[in-house]
């Protein structure tokens, strides 16, 4: 049995050797492994500053979500707008491991440039079990890399402390909940470092990222909706992806041509396996429907019904 408590003042302790008396800089996604590792440095009283980088990869309103937690839990916070950096960079890039590793190279350049300017010699990352047991090395296949691993560059100038890199997304969970982080910071869905670089399958276009958006963005409204009205149990992680694919389609009496969204609800305990989620039939009705209406681009909507294994729980 886990026990939160020994796993914050491990964690805790961990931080403390690692960081000393030297300054650090935190990434901060707003999801529960970044928080969770930013909570651990303050209760650490270690000399901090939590930084989110907005790369334009993220989902909608994320940017005021993740300012409102760190406010709400005593974070300190600095908002830099790399969007046109990001997407510059990963603009027309198809490959899932190019993307993972620009991405990857990205955040350590900015966050490199912020630690100068602060003074940091040491970068606190929220990198968790499954982001390395899938990101290969010591014997095991790359599954895929995950840019808080894989996509770091092999000379970084900071030293790297994860202080959550035993543990598991159901463990740091109950780690956020004893430090008293907000029940929606610790029930959130899991959302890929990448954000919706890989979610867009395939090559890069800054239309098919704003597709992507609104699209995970409707599957997450209803979906939510649903679970609040006991119409069904919250899934693991639920969202939308955009396939490289085009099909024919009819409105009115005109034949159209448009994108196909896949939507994808699994339920797991800690990411290694999963299984898909039989959504209501209104539920996925509504979902599609709001889709092939408020994207007018998209004129397809299919359901996932792949497990892991043998598929993975995101497409790249």
């Amino acid at each position: 049995m886990f026990d939160p408590e020994e796993g914050v003042r491990e964690a805790v302790e961990e931080i403390r050797r690692k960081v000393g008396k030297r300054k650090a800089i935190i990434a901060v996604s707003g999801g529960v492994d970044s928080m969770t590792a930013a909570a651990l440095a303050k209760m650490a009283g270690v000399n901090f500053e939590g930084f989110f980088v907005d790369t334009g990869f993220l989902r909608k309103n994320e940017e005021k979500r993740v300012r409102e937690a760190c406010e709400k839990v005593g974070i300190p916070i600095k908002i830099i707008d790399a969007r046109e950096k990001f997407l510059s960079a990963l603009e027309g890039v198809s490959d899932p491991e190019k993307k993972r590793k620009k991405i990857g190279g990205l955040f350590i350049k900015v966050f490199e440039k912020e630690a100068k300017s602060y003074g940091a010699e040491v970068l606190i990352q929220g990198t968790i079990a499954p982001d390395w047991i899938e990101s290969g090395g010591m014997g095991r296949d790359t599954i895929k890399s995950h840019h808080n691993v894989g996509g770091l560059p092999k000379r970084m100038k900071m030293e790297l402390c994860e202080p959550l890199r035993e543990y598991y997304k159901h463990e740091v969970r109950e780690m956020a909940k004893f430090l008293g982080l907000p029940s929606y910071v610790y029930e959130r869905q899991p959302f890929p470092g990448p954000g919706l670089a890989i979610r867009v399958v395939g090559k890069i276009t800054r239309e098919k990222v704003e597709i992507v958006r609104e699209a995970c963005a409707i599957v997450e409204e209803e979906i939510d909706r649903a679970v609040k009205e006991g119409k069904m149990e919250r899934p693991w992680q639920y969202f939308a992806a955009l396939l490289p694919v085009k099909t024919v389609g009819v409105a009115g009496d005109e034949r159209i041509y448009k994108w196909t969204v896949v939507v994808r609800a699994v339920g797991s305990l800690d990411g290694m396996t999963a299984n898909f989620v039989y959504l209501p039939k209104e539920v996925m009705q509504n979902i599609s429907t709001r889709i092939t209406n408020e994207i007018r681009s998209v004129g397809r909507v299919v359901y996932d019904i792949t497990n892991k294994p043998p598929g993975t729980i995101e497409y790249e």
